[in-house]
């Protein structure tokens, strides 16, 4: 390891970002510990571009810790559909009742009191920690993982706790001296590895630019950029089918509030079968609407259920890719002659025009939005 990159490094990567690092970005410069907290967990697995759409959105909606506190968690996951991940949002939720509850409505300057928070991790407590309170805490992101692993030449899978330890310690060994320093060289940080060091196509590969590290990085050196970080081979993402029950009367359709634990979370949802793994058959022959009823609502009277609703029709089939998973959806539609009566509280008939009040699966709210639009409905109210 060397002593003389490590004492280096911070002024070098702080020098770099004030010529080449993004600026203008609607969380940057902001020491409102809150506002730095929602943009990193809105910028976990989601791309930059999206969240500057929706991150201000976000925020003009939930101003304040006290308000996302106080908010029904329907609005939250309303306000968050499309950005996917959903249990980021029900973590946020219950991270800022947490926050008014036993912090009183401020956010603690401690990582380690940070990380006792719902769904804030070791390196999202750092990032706060660094721009909203100068203090001298590492994060490790992948964007982090990756920079040090080729500029220190480390070896082995980064999900391995050897490997993730090791990097762990050079980021503090790395941190600057002066805490004041530690809101920009967490940005430039984040900035390099999302813009010059990285996974496809690094600047020192490309030779667009002239890295500053270039004759540092033992990647580099040893022509072991693309190999480093050393990436698992992934499984095949199994595939899988399901029907979904398009139920109707006469504006208002029927939905289901998702278990929070299941993919999608908390959303609400049309009522579907159990998955099954998926051949090249499933979904597309004709079904019986007892059999659809009794598979994507087993705890409701089929027979009952039958007296009120009319002829069955094959809608659409959506292909929905998740992280590591296929769906494909088959919808099959219906119209309900009167208002179901159902045991679950979990069902709901809402009106095509309210819609925009419910978090929706995206692929859902893209079909009923087609629903809505064919009415002269408006989704988004």
């Amino acid at each position: 390891m060397s002593k003389t990159l490590i004492e280096t490094f911070s002024k070098k990567l702080i020098a770099w970002h004030g010529v080449s690092g993004r600026s203008g970005l609607p969380w940057q410069n902001n020491r409102d510990p809150y506002a730095v907290w929602v943009s990193e967990i809105m910028l976990q697995q989601t791309q930059v571009a999206t969240v500057l759409e929706r991150y201000p959105r976000f925020m003009k909606r939930f101003p304040t810790v006290k308000k996302l506190a106080a908010a029904d968690i329907d609005e939250v996951l309303a306000e968050w559909a499309g950005l996917g991940y959903y249990s980021r949002a029900r973590n946020l939720h219950t991270c800022a009742q947490q926050v008014m509850q036993d912090f009183s409505g401020k956010f603690p300057n401690d990582p380690m009191l940070l990380e006792q928070l719902k769904g804030i991790g070791r390196s999202t407590a750092g990032a706060i920690a660094a721009f909203a309170f100068h203090e001298k805490a590492p994060i490790l992101d992948a964007n982090v993982k990756r920079i040090l692993a080729r500029l220190f030449a480390i070896e082995g899978a980064i999900q391995e706790k050897i490997v993730n330890d090791r990097l762990w310690d050079l980021a503090t060994a790395l941190l600057p001296s002066n805490s004041e320093d530690m809101p920009v060289y967490t940005q430039a940080l984040m900035d390099f590895g999302a813009t010059w060091c990285t996974s496809r196509k690094p600047v020192c590969i490309t030779g667009e630019k002239k890295c500053p590290f270039v004759k540092d990085c033992q990647a580099n050196l040893s022509d072991q950029v693309m190999a480093l970080p050393q990436k698992v081979v992934k499984a095949k993402s199994p595939e899988f089918d399901c029907d979904m029950l398009l139920i109707r009367l006469d504006n208002a359709v029927l939905l289901q509030k998702r278990p929070s634990k299941a993919i999608w979370g908390g959303l609400w949802s049309l009522p579907e079968s159990p998955w099954r793994p998926r051949t090249t058959v499933n979904g597309r022959s004709p079904k019986a609407l007892k059999g659809l009823l009794e598979a994507a609502l087993p705890d409701e009277k089929s027979s009952v259920m039958l007296q009120s609703l009319g002829d069955l029709r094959q809608g659409q089939q959506i292909k929905h890719i998740f992280t590591h998973r296929r769906l494909w959806m088959q919808i099959w539609e219906v119209h309900s002659l009167k208002s179901l009566e159902l045991t679950s509280s979990n069902f709901k008939w809402v009106p095509l025009n309210q819609l925009g009040r419910y978090g929706l699966p995206q692929p859902i709210k893209l079909l009923l939005q087609g629903l809505s639009l064919a009415r002269g409905d408006d989704l988004k109210k």
